[in-house]
């Protein structure tokens, strides 16, 4: 159940944090709103008791001036911010707003100016506030107003939240990749099971010949052996898949004609005839690579051109040349093409134009022609057909 539970999640993962990112973007609009209302209150608080310092400086009635000041005291008052005033001695002589019952500052009830809190609320606040110095050498000792407080309270809280949304997505991102390593593991098991496959059914229906005392047996073990060796070739790719790549003289020109020499007697011959053709100088121009991988990745690309053909029919040219430093190998096919919408990841994993493939034989022939062998695999569109074009590195000497 728990393992359940955790491919669920896995699966939900990227969901979640996209969640978590509308939530932080959420957080943010909530907390720039609120900063914009405390600002204006804050303006608005100011002003006002600017305009009552001003009315105490220019009305000189000593009871108007004395109203004018305790108006503007009860007013800090009212802002809700912590204030202790303490002088040079260090003794306490007003303070407001104490975040503790009973407030000693409370102006309905007796003050107790000499309450120890007080004092060690104020060295709290210089840790965090440098306090105010007075002309008279006293010192305001200040904190925040609860729209402060309320604020970074809403900033821890959008650090949180984003910080779990960068877990949940760095969690999502290795659930696709876990997810995408299921796919490729499930392809490669479809395309050993479609590399086994043929041959097998291919032998079936060689030994029904026999069973049906053909004359031609000779021709039929010869048939016979070619699907024996490709087998053995088959289980020699599977091996050789997480090891390092051998290095040997290989000759494209034959190795592709041996590749045509096994699929030309398996090509439909009379309904959507296929007709495969190999235009190659001998068995070179020579590469230095692993043979049974390299023999891999032209079936993949000549497999791909007998797929695009199936139910229709047409023509398969590989042509072998040596251009300069490189060795180009051009499989084309008159087939129906590849749609520009799958051009740009056509040899990437479990990409396919073939409503039943699942897109590993290009991206297998990508990964031996380019990451293994350091050449290049390309796509070229042409008019009523597909090319593909591999080049490798020539061997010198």
């Amino acid at each position: 159940m728990v393992r359940r539970l955790g491919k669920r999640l896995r699966r939900a993962a990227p969901t979640i944090a996209l969640t978590l990112a509308f939530v932080v973007g959420g957080i943010s609009l909530w907390q720039a709103l609120g900063i914009v209302s405390h600002l204006r209150s804050e303006a608005r608080d100011q002003t006002r008791i600017f305009g009552r310092i001003v009315g105490a400086l220019t009305d000189t009635t000593p009871e108007i001036q004395m109203n004018q000041l305790l108006e503007i005291t009860a007013q800090i008052r009212e802002t809700g911010m912590p204030l202790v005033l303490m002088n040079r001695s260090g003794a306490v002589m007003l303070c407001a707003n104490m975040p503790f019952e009973p407030d000693p500052c409370d102006p309905g009830v007796e003050q107790n100016l000499n309450d120890p809190r007080i004092v060690k609320l104020a060295r709290d606040l210089a840790a965090s506030n440098l306090p105010l110095m007075n002309a008279d050498s006293s010192q305001i000792y200040f904190g925040s107003t609860p729209a402060g407080r309320q604020l970074t309270m809403l900033a821890v809280l959008q650090l949180a939240v984003l910080v779990v949304a960068v877990f949940a997505g760095v969690w999502g991102y290795r659930a696709a990749a876990h997810s995408h390593r299921d796919r490729l593991w499930i392809a490669m098991a479809r395309e050993s099971a479609h590399q086994l496959g043929t041959p097998l059914m291919s032998a079936a229906a060689w030994i029904e010949r026999l069973r049906d005392e053909q004359p031609d047996t000779k021709k039929i073990a010869k048939y016979l052996r070619a699907d024996l060796d490709r087998l053995e070739r088959v289980a020699q790719r599977f091996e050789r898949i997480g090891r390092p790549a051998r290095r040997e003289r290989v000759g494209m020109g034959s190795l592709t004609a041996r590749v045509a020499t096994y699929f030309e007697p398996r090509l439909p011959r009379h309904a959507n005839k296929i007709a495969l053709s190999v235009d190659a100088p001998s068995a070179g121009p020579m590469v230095s690579g692993d043979p049974v991988l390299l023999e891999w990745a032209v079936e993949a690309l000549i497999r791909n051109s007998i797929d695009a053909l199936s139910g229709r029919g047409g023509r398969i040219d590989a042509i072998v040349r040596r251009e300069g430093s490189m060795v180009t190998l051009v499989v084309e096919d008159d087939g129906p093409g590849v749609g520009i919408e799958v051009r740009d990841s056509l040899f990437e994993p479990g990409v396919s134009t073939k409503s039943g493939g699942w897109g590993i034989g290009l991206a297998l022939a990508s990964r031996i022609i380019e990451d293994v062998h350091g050449g290049r695999l390309r796509f070229e569109s042409i008019e009523g057909g597909a090319r593909f074009v591999a080049e490798l590195p020539a061997l010198v000497g």
